[in-house]
Formats: C-alpha cells, structure tokens, sequence
C-alpha cells in the first residue's frame, strides 16, 4: 500500500507531488482488493496470534441495529467516531466531522453554515433547505430524527460517539435514510459527582468554553448538566464598517438530563437541550471573468451575448481571500433549536425489553446572506438612469423559517432459542410542521461608473421586516407512521458460525402544502402527496474465524417526496428509491488491528432532479430564479469500495487509514422548462451530474503517547484528500481538489491533586493554510445576469490553546 500526502504548500516538492498523486490513488484503490487476497492467508495466523499487548481495539460497541453490539460483528458498514477522535481533530460541530469519514460529505448549503447538506455514498440533496424538502441521509440526536437540514451545525454537548451507517437504513431507521444515517450518542448521567471543563483561546479573536456536571445521585434520580460556547471573529473582512464579515461564529448550547432508575429493570431518561448559533456565510468570491469571451458592453439595455464590464475596485481571485473587495450589508443568521425527549427503558424478563422514544423539537431560523455582494447577479451596468433599478446591486438572502416536529417510537427487543433468535419490533410516528418567507432585495446602489456606491435605506431596499417583498412563502406539513422488524437468526449448523438476518418496515407518508405567495403577490398552488411502501434488509454473515467475518447484504432505502417552493407550480415529486447490494468484511487481527471492507453497488430510481430558470413571472413581469424538480426516468448507478483499517503499530504509536472510491452515473433528463431565447437547453435532454460526491477520498491519523512519571504527552496528527467534485447538478465543472492537516499536542493527564487531572493542549485545524474551493458555480456564464464564475473557499487554518480540569 503506498501512501502519498500533498504538500502543496511545499514548493520545493510541489511538482514531484503532483506526478506522484494519481499513482497513490490508484495504489490506494487497489489496496482493499489486496486485502481481500490477503485476508484469507491471515485468517489461521490471525487467529492463534497472541498479542504481547491487550488492546481495547477489539471492543467497539454500537447501536446501529437498536441493540449494543460490537462493531466486528455488526452486519453493516459503519464508522465510528469517538469522544477522543473528535477533541484531537477539535472537532466542535457536525461540519467539522466529515473529514473524518471519507464516505461522509457535509457541506453547507449555498454558503451558509447554518444549514448543512449531508451525502452519504453518492446520496446528497442538492436543496432540501425548504419545507416540503427532505435530506437523503437521516441525522439522529439519541435516537431522535431531526428534521431539517437549519440547525444540524448547533453545539455538540458531549457527545460519546458518531455512529455512521453507510448505505440504506430503511428498515430499522425509515424514511430519508437513503444513503445512511447519522447518528449522535450523548453520554448519559452517571449517578457519582464529576467535572470536567475546557477553556481555550485561538486566532480570529476566538475563544470556547465547555463544562459537563454530573452530580451524585438522590432517590433514583442523577442529574447531569452540559454546556458550551464557542465564537471567533469573521475570517474574511468586510470593508463596510459595523458590518460583519464573513465566516463569523457565535455559538452556544445547555443540555440538562435528568436519569430515573427506580429498579434494575426499569428506567427513564429526560434531555433538555436549547441552542443558538449565530453565523455569516463563506464569501462567494469571482474566480472567473467573462469565461466565453463574450464582447464587453456598457450600452443599457445591455444587448444579448454580451457581458457588463467588471466594477471598478472589483477584481478576480483564485485563491481565499482575506478582505473582501467591496463591503456590503451583512449581519449574522441567528438558528435557535431545541427539544425534548423522554426515553424509557422496561426489561420485562431477562429477554425480553420494551423501550419507548417521545420526542419534541423545534428550529427557528433567521437567516441573513449577502456571500456575493458584486460578485453575483445583479451585475454591473454603469450606464443605467439614474434612480434605475438596475444599478441596485448586492442581492441580501433572507429568510425567516420555522419548523416543530414531534416524534414517538416503540421498540420490543428479545431473545429465543437459547439466544440464537434476536429480533426488535417496532412502531414509529412522525409529524411536522414548517413555514419559510423569503425575500431577496438589492442593498446597495452604483451612483456612477467609477465604483462608488451607497447603501439603500433598509426600509425602501425591503430589509426591513414588515417591509420586505417576500419572494416566496409557503408552509407544509408531514406525517409519517411505519411499523418494523428486524430479526437475526443462528442455526445450528457450522458451528454457528452462519448468521442470518431478515427485516422490512412499512412506511405510510402523507405530505401537504401551500405555497401562499410568489413575487410578493398572493397566490394559492397546493399539493397534497399520500405514498406508502415496504423497506426489505436481508443478511448473511459467516465467521471465518472468532475474529473475521463476512457479510453480504441487500437492502433498500428512500427519500420523501415533496414540491419545491421556488417553483411557480408547486407540484408535486414522489419519493426517490434506492436499491443496494454489499459485500463487506470486518476483521480483528494480531490483537491489534480492525480492518473493515465494503463494497457496495446502488441503483436510484425515480431520481429528484432540479432545473432552473431565470424569467420574468406571468403574473408580476418580475426576473425571478424559478426551480423545478421532477422525477427523472432511467436509474442511476453508484458503486464503491470502502476500506479502513486501526491498530496500534507500538504500544505507543497507533494509526487509522481510510479510503473511499464512488463512481456515480446518472441518465441524462428533459428540462422541463418550455424553449426561449433565454434558455437554449429548456426543453432539451440535459446531463445529471451527482454532487459532492468525490471519486477518491482518504484520511489519515497518527497518535502517540509518552508516559511521565506525573502525567503523559500525546501528540496527535490527521490528514484527508478529497478530489474535486460537482457542485451543481447540471455543471461539469468540479471544485478543486482537499487537502487538510489537523494536530493536536497535549501534557495530558497531570494530577495536580487526587483525584484531580489537568491537561494543557495545542491545537491547529488546516496547519498547511491550503485554500481550494469546496463550491463553484458555472451558472452566470452568459444570459442576461452574465458575469463569471462564483466560488465559496474552506476556512484558513484556525490555531489555538486549551486548558481542560477534571474531577
């Protein structure tokens, strides 16, 4: 297996790098079928090795089929993250996570950290930031499915482990686990007094702060209290004084739990949790001018096939810049979630356990983002009337929208046949509600065509509420039942060493919504979408040996249905399907190392699809950004291979390597939209393009630790490439290529009293500085808003130190 890191930064190895890559892709690649030919030779050795060492590596407990079981034999392609994984990568929030598992990409939407876009092999909505739109990757609180994509990237208070199922989880988890699921595991209380607090400061002016509380049990009942604030000043300056730049972060969140255990059989689990992040968009930067070298005008109307030429003061940049070239109106998205639940666990016989899951949320979200400024449309045209709307420019995105959901799940775990038949049964409900009014108005007017401009007044701009001209409202509401059973089964032959697993879930969902106002005029498009269906799992796995096994698996997924409210129809799509078969295998060998492999092919049918237009309303004559989705015909293909391994090299040095390859192909799709002038491919067979989704992408960690006589160093380094990827569904163009360390030193561990630890860290995020672009848009290429291509840029490289106590 080789190994390549680039180190871009790096000019005297730049070039040597660059030849070396794709040949470590492909070495990279073929390593797990390697390891399958491999794997087999091991398998006696493997198992007579007696390790000079115990290591806990054996023992990885999950809960991915609603029962903890060990990682080695859980039939399902999991990553896990752990509590120590996340504190060495500072890892403070969901998008900061993604790094760590190569088949997990999240992204913000648009630019906008307050909402997340979460893919899982291949399955990555492309706009599910509206009400009647679903995600194709189900992220779960402690069993709680969170609804919406606003509020994903609030505060992680102490949680234990991510779980990451990979591939449909339609059975045990249901509807929107099309690609996998996410799933969050706090730590409970532990009924005995504890502390533990970190402190820390970093560059960007930036500071966190978090405390967990566990305090002594009384009558049956142990409380634990949880707390966070994290915040650092924008990382691209705004030159608009009182304005906020961009990429500002201020969050912080409070969890209590609150654990009644009146007997060994019985208990009971009250979480409280609220929430608030207040957050600036990544700044949409112009990487390119006039790409098609269309003939500059300054005429107004500006004549068709030509561009306007750039604002004076406004310039093209490749790379993350660090002021932007104008300032512009911007204040902070301001998301508060929060939520309840009850979870309740009765064990009626040694075999047999009943759990209850009740569960209340809500999100609300104002958002504010004005990422383009000049560099998106409205663009320049420096000839226009005086007191003419067409030199209003810098497009403000603003959104209120709210959203409650309530949830309840039955679940009935048990055993027979002396163990050998294990099956949950259960009963779930989902409903919601959620609203979203949005408007888009010009901040800032040109008052020449020298570059100067001024800021509209809030309240004639349409900034201000009760002022705006809301471009769309709508509301919908969801509702969702099913009922599932998942059993597992080893019969007497072999040795036991066959296992097998058979389940399905039923799943009625009815849809409806309104999409009341368009263009700022009432209007009254509906739909109301009723579908049910049947999710199947079926499983074998085969223990080679105590500590190897295989598996092989068939299962199906889906997506909730819905109606796109930047459509002028609001019609309604159904739910798309997936269709995955897997082979895997999971093995613990020398005593020191897990090793996991899948390969995966998927079929998606009914895939959802989006086509834009930029046209005049019917009904007002306003230029509007309309969106339609539809379920294209043909099935889509995505197919991969999966491979990690960890272990400890020394008994001080341990390591992780992961690797994913995804190859996507969608069949081409009509654009629905009639032919104009405007749009020379409405009405025309179009190609589809899967986003985010790169072809390779791989991480890396090393840890090592030093014992002292009065405490430890650990020191701690990770890395991950991505290749570049598609961005939007009908753009070719990919983004750049990722690259990104992270490092962590610490004196851990030093007791300063009995009982007492303290642990003095240094950290980095993104040490090498590497900037590339993570999105990029082809879209105002040419047309009537031609200008050049946008691109949003990752975050520089954050640095700071931490102080932790714990007792």
């Amino acid at each position: 297996m080789i190994v390549s890191i680039r180190l871009s930064k790096l000019a005297a190895i730049t070039d040597v790098m660059t030849k070396l890559k794709h040949r470590a892709l492909l070495s990279v690649a073929a390593s797990p079928l390697l390891a399958f030919g491999c794997v087999a030779a091991l398998a006696t050795t493997a198992a007579a090795q007696t390790a000079e060492q115990p290591s806990d590596l054996g023992q990885i407990i999950v809960t991915a089929t609603k029962r903890e079981t060990n990682l080695r034999d859980t039939p399902i392609a999991i990553a896990v993250v752990s509590d120590e994984t996340m504190k060495n990568s500072q890892i403070t929030s969901l998008l900061d996570i993604a790094n760590s598992v190569p088949s997990l990409r999240m992204t913000t939407f648009e630019s906008r950290s307050s909402a997340l876009t979460v893919g899982i092999r291949g399955i990555v909505p492309n706009d599910a930031n509206q009400p009647a739109r679903e995600q194709g990757v189900g992220v779960y609180l402690d069993g709680v499915y969170l609804g919406r994509q606003q509020g994903l990237n609030a505060a992680m208070l102490d949680i234990e482990r991510v779980e990451v199922l990979r591939g449909p989880q339609g059975t045990l988890f249901g509807r929107n686990t099309e690609g996998g699921a996410v799933s969050m595991v706090t730590r409970r209380p532990t009924g005995e007094y504890g502390l533990r607090t970190t402190a820390g400061i970093s560059n960007f002016n930036g500071y966190n702060f978090d405390a967990h509380l566990d305090l002594p049990e009384i009558a049956g009942v142990s409380i634990k209290l949880d707390g966070a604030l994290q915040r650092h000043d924008e990382t691209t300056k705004n030159p608009m004084e009182g304005q906020v730049g961009w990429n500002y972060l201020d969050r912080s969140g409070f969890r209590a739990q609150a654990l009644w255990a009146p007997t060994q059989t019985f208990d009971a689990i009250y979480s409280y949790d609220v929430g608030r992040s207040e957050t600036s968009p990544f700044l949409s930067q112009l990487v390119s001018y006039n790409p098609l070298g269309l003939p500059v005008s300054t005429a107004f109307p500006r004549p068709s096939g030509t561009i306007s030429p750039l604002p004076p003061g406004v310039g093209v940049h490749t790379k993350r810049q660090k002021v932007a070239d104008l300032g512009v109106v911007q204040q902070p998205s301001v998301d508060d979630v929060s939520g309840h639940s009850l979870r309740m666990s009765w064990r009626i016989t040694p075999s047999l356990e009943l759990r209850s899951i009740t569960a209340y949320r809500k999100v609300d979200v104002e958002q504010y983002d004005n990422a383009g400024g000049p560099n998106r449309p409205p663009v320049f045209q420096p000839n226009a009337p005086a007191g003419n709307s067409a030199r209003n420019f810098s497009r403000y995105s603003l959104s209120d929208l709210g959203q409650s959901q309530r949830s309840q799940e039955f679940q009935l775990l048990g055993s027979a046949l002396e163990d050998r038949f294990n099956y949950v049964v259960g009963l779930y409900y989902f409903d919601e509600k959620a609203w979203e009014e949005a408007a888009t108005p010009s901040t800032l007017t040109w008052v020449g065509s020298d570059g100067a401009y001024v800021v509209r007044d809030p309240i004639t701009a349409g900034v201000t509420r009760g002022y705006r001209a809301i471009d769309r409202g709508s509301r919908a509401t969801s509702e969702s039942a099913g009922v599932f059973v998942h059993t597992s089964y080893t019969p007497p032959i072999l040795d036991d060493r066959l296992n097998l697993v058979l389940g399905g879930r039923y799943t009625r969902d009815e849809k409806e919504g309104v999409l009341y106002r368009v263009s700022n005029t009432p209007r009254d498009f509906r739909f109301d979408l009723k579908e049910s269906r049947f999710d199947p799992v079926a499983t074998a796995s085969y223990a080679l040996t105590p500590d190897i096994n295989v598996y092989a698996t068939y299962a199906t997924g889906y997506r909730a249905g819905g109606a796109n409210s930047r459509s002028l129809t609001y019609a309604p799509f159904d739910s798309e399907e997936v269709e995955s078969r897997e082979i895997g295998l999971k093995a613990f060998l020398f005593d020191r190392f897990n090793l996991n492999l899948a390969v995966y092919d998927m079929d998606r049918t009914n895939t959802q699809i989006e086509f834009t237009l930029v046209a005049p309303d019917p009904v007002t004559g306003n230029t509007r950004n309309t969106v339609e989705t539809v379920n294209a015909p043909g099935t889509s293909n995505i197919r991969g291979v999966e491979f990690d391994v960890s272990g400890r090299l020394t008994d001080n040095l341990r390591a992780t390597f992961a690797y994913a390859y995804t190859d996507t192909s969608v069949p081409p799709a009509l654009n629905p939209f009639p032919v104009s002038p405007n749009c020379p491919a409405c009405g025309t067979v179009q190609p589809v393009y899967i986003i985010y989704t790169p072809e390779h992408a791989l991480s890396g960690s090393l840890d090592y630790t030093w014992p002292l006589s009065f405490a430890e160093i650990r020191l701690h380094l990770d890395a991950n490439f991505s290749t570049g990827t598609q961005s939007f569904e009908q753009s070719a163009q990919k983004t750049d290529d990722a690259f990104i360390v992270n490092a962590r030193a610490s004196l851990a561990d030093w007791e300063v009293a009995p009982g007492q630890m303290i642990s003095l860290s240094v950290w980095a995020r993104n040490l090498l500085n590497e900037s590339y672009m993570y999105r990029r848009s082809t879209e105002h290429r040419s047309g009537s808003n031609a200008i050049g291509d946008y691109a949003n840029f990752n975050a520089p490289r954050m640095f700071g130190a931490e102080v932790s106590f714990r007792y």
